[in-house]
C-alpha cells in the first residue's frame, strides 16, 4: 500500500481547516496556540541552518570570487522577474479595476499599521549586523548571510586551521535537516490550525466584501507563475517535474501559514536534494528573502492601484510608473515575514499623498491576499535556486 505523502497530509490538513472554520468558528477561533507552535519550532531551525549550511557553502569552495559571481547572477535575476511582477500588477488592477465602487471613508487607519518610512539608507544599515546573536534571535535571514558569508570567507582564508570550524559546521547542518524532518511531522495539524483559525475569525463572508480584489490578486499570481516563473525553467533548461517535486512542500506551508520563514527550512533542504549545490541554495534563497520577494511586489502594484482607484484618484500613467519605481526599491526592505507588506504600502501611500484608510480596508482581507503573496514568494526563491546553479553550469534534477 502507497504512503500517503507530506504534501498530501499537508492538502488534507487545509480541507479539514477550512471545514473546521466553517462548521465550528468558536472552536476554530481557539486553535491560535496550535498554529504558533508549529511556526515557533519552524523558526527556531532557521539561524543555525543558515548559518551553517552557508558557512560550509562557502569555506569549502574556498573560491571569493565564484561567490561574488553568483551573487552578482542572482541579484541581477531578482531584478528582473521582480520588476515583471511589479508591472503585471499594475496591468491587472487597471484591467479589471477591483477599487470601484469601494468608498474609502476617513477613519483612524494610521493606528492599524505603524507608519515607517523605508529609505535606502536604512535598508543598506540593516543589511549589516550589529550582532549576530541579535540577529539570530529575530531570525534576521539577510544580516545571518552577510555574517556567515564573511565568516565563511575567513574560514577559507585561513585554510587547514579552520577545519574543526567547517567540520562543526556540517555536522550542524546535518542535525538541522534532521531536525527539520522531525519537525515537519506536525505540519499538516500546524497548516490545518492555521487556516481554521483564518476562516473561523474572518468567515467566509470575507471572500464577498472584497472578492473582486481577492480573485484579482489570484488570478494574477497563476499568470505570474506561467508568464514570469515558468519561462525561466525552459530557459535554463529545468526539469519542471522534478522543480515541482521539490517545491511543492514548500510552497504548500508558505501558502497556508502566510509566513515564508515556514518554508525556509524545507526549502533549502528540498531544492539541494534536487541537485542544487549546497553553496549556491544556501546563499540564493535567504537572499531572495529580502530581494526576491515576487508575490509581495505583485500584491504592492496591485493593492497601491486600487487604493487609488477606491478614493476616486485618478493616477496619470507617469504617476504609476514613478510608484512602481518606489516600490520596486522599497521593497527590498521587506522581511520574509506575515504582513511585512502591508508597512511598504503604508509608507507608499503616504509617499503619493493616497488615503492611509485603504490599509484599513485591505486588513479584513489581508490573510487572504498574504497566503497567495507568500505561497508565490517562496516558489520563486525555489526557482531562484536552480536557475542561478544552472546558469553556473551544474546539472540538477
Amino acid at each position: 500500500m502507497k504512503r500517503v505523502s507530506l504534501t498530501a497530509w499537508i492538502f488534507i490538513g487545509m480541507a479539514a481547516g477550512v471545514a473546521l472554520g466553517i462548521a465550528a468558528p468558536g472552536f476554530a477561533k481557539q486553535l491560535g496556540p496550535v498554529s504558533n507552535v508549529f511556526l515557533r519550532l519552524i523558526r527556531s531551525i532557521i539561524a543555525p541552518l543558515l548559518f551553517g549550511t552557508l558557512v560550509v557553502g562557502i569555506a569549502g569552495g574556498g573560491d571569493m570570487k565564484r561567490m561574488g559571481r553568483i551573487g552578482g547572477k542572482a541579484i541581477l535575476y531578482f531584478e528582473i522577474v521582480t520588476t515583471l511582477s511589479l508591472f503585471l500588477g499594475l496591468f491587472a488592477v487597471n484591467l479589471v479595476k477591483p477599487g470601484l465602487g469601494i468608498p474609502i471613508h476617513a477613519t483612524a487607519a494610521e493606528a492599524a499599521v505603524a507608519q515607517q518610512q523605508t529609505t535606502f539608507a536604512s535598508v543598506l544599515e540593516h543589511i549589516f549586523p550589529s550582532s549576530i546573536i541579535d540577529a539570530m534571535s529575530r531570525n534576521d535571514a539577510l544580516q545571518i548571510v552577510v555574517f556567515a558569508f564573511l565568516f565563511g570567507a575567513a574560514c577559507a582564508a585561513i585554510g587547514s586551521k579552520a577545519d574543526a570550524v567547517i567540520a562543526f559546521c556540517n555536522s550542524l547542518a546535518e542535525v538541522m535537516f534532521r531536525y527539520t524532518r522531525y519537525v515537519m511531522y506536525l505540519a499538516p495539524i500546524g497548516v490545518g490550525a492555521a487556516i481554521a483559525v483564518t476562516v473561523g475569525s474572518k468567515g467566509i463572508a470575507v471572500l464577498f466584501g472584497l472578492g473582486k480584489l481577492i480573485l484579482t490578486m489570484y488570478v494574477a499570481s497563476a499568470i505570474c507563475v506561467v508568464l514570469v516563473l515558468a519561462p525561466a525553467l525552459f530557459l535554463f533548461q529545468i526539469p519542471v517535474r522534478g522543480f515541482w517535486r521539490a517545491a511543492r512542500e514548500p510552497f504548500l506551508i508558505g501558502f497556508s501559514t502566510a509566513s515564508s520563514e515556514a518554508a525556509l527550512p524545507l526549502a533549502l533542504e528540498n531544492m539541494e536534494q534536487f541537485g542544487v549545490p549546497k553553496h549556491v541554495v544556501g546563499f540564493v534563497i535567504p537572499t531572495g528573502y529580502s530581494f526576491n520577494l515576487v508575490g509581495s511586489a505583485l500584491y504592492l502594484s496591485l493593492a497601491s492601484i486600487f487604493v487609488a482607484q477606491a478614493a476616486g484618484m485618478n493616477l496619470s500613467i507617469g504617476d504609476q510608473l514613478l510608484m512602481m519605481l518606489t516600490l520596486m526599491l522599497t521593497s527590498k526592505g521587506v522581511a520574509g515575514v506575515p504582513r511585512a507588506a502591508l508597512v511598504i504600502l503604508a509608507g507608499t501611500l503616504a509617499t503619493f499623498h493616497l488615503p492611509m484608510e485603504g490599509v484599513a480596508v485591505l486588513l479584513g482581507v489581508d490573510a487572504l491576499l498574504d497566503m497567495a503573496r507568500t505561497g508565490i514568494n517562496v516558489l520563486g526563491n525555489c526557482l531562484a535556486s536552480a536557475v542561478v546553479a544552472r546558469w553556473e553550469g551544474y546539472k540538477i534534477g
